[in-house]
């Protein structure tokens, strides 16, 4: 077996743990457009892309992945909400989409199984792609709370092309 097949098996079964079987179908169904970018240091996995698309990358300090908007449209055209969603009020769009944090009182609804620190897809009450970022704090305090930062968002859609 070559180590790209060991590689891809690896990151599929880390997808697996962090996201879900039905994600990783969705993310790795054309497992021959997949292509992963190694460390010139280290020679570890990466950047996971789909054709030229960015669509993962590999945080070594945790083990798990990050979304890319790619990533992330994927799953939205995929799944139905609140999957790995935070619905946020359709009023703040425009904030999240250049990059700003959700705060817990803009939260609509959100995926009840997202725990801290997980990656999370932020959408409209449309399911319209605003950004990713990462749960910050449990979902039931975000939906009693009024004040704080429930999601760090890492990028917005107008800080990046799809």
């Amino acid at each position: 077996m070559s180590s790209n097949f060991l590689d891809l098996r690896k990151i599929k079964a880390i997808s697996d743990y962090q996201f879900g079987f039905s994600i990783t179908d969705i993310l790795f169904k054309d497992e021959d457009i997949i292509r992963i970018e190694y460390s010139k240091n280290t020679d570890k996995i990466k950047y996971v892309y789909y054709n030229d698309h960015l669509m993962l990358s590999f945080r070594p300090t945790n083990g798990l992945f990050t979304l890319s908007l790619f990533a992330a449209q994927k799953i939205v055209l995929s799944t139905q909400k609140p999957l790995l969603r935070v619905i946020v009020l359709s009023e703040i769009s425009e904030f999240i989409k250049k990059g700003r944090n959700v705060f817990c009182k803009h939260v609509v609804d959100i995926d009840p199984n997202l725990r801290p620190l997980d990656e999370t897809i932020i959408v409209s009450e449309n399911d319209e792609l605003l950004a990713v970022g990462r749960l910050m704090i449990p979902v039931p305090y975000i939906k009693t709370f009024n004040t704080g930062v429930a999601i760090k968002v890492r990028k917005g859609i107008y800080k990046s092309k799809l």
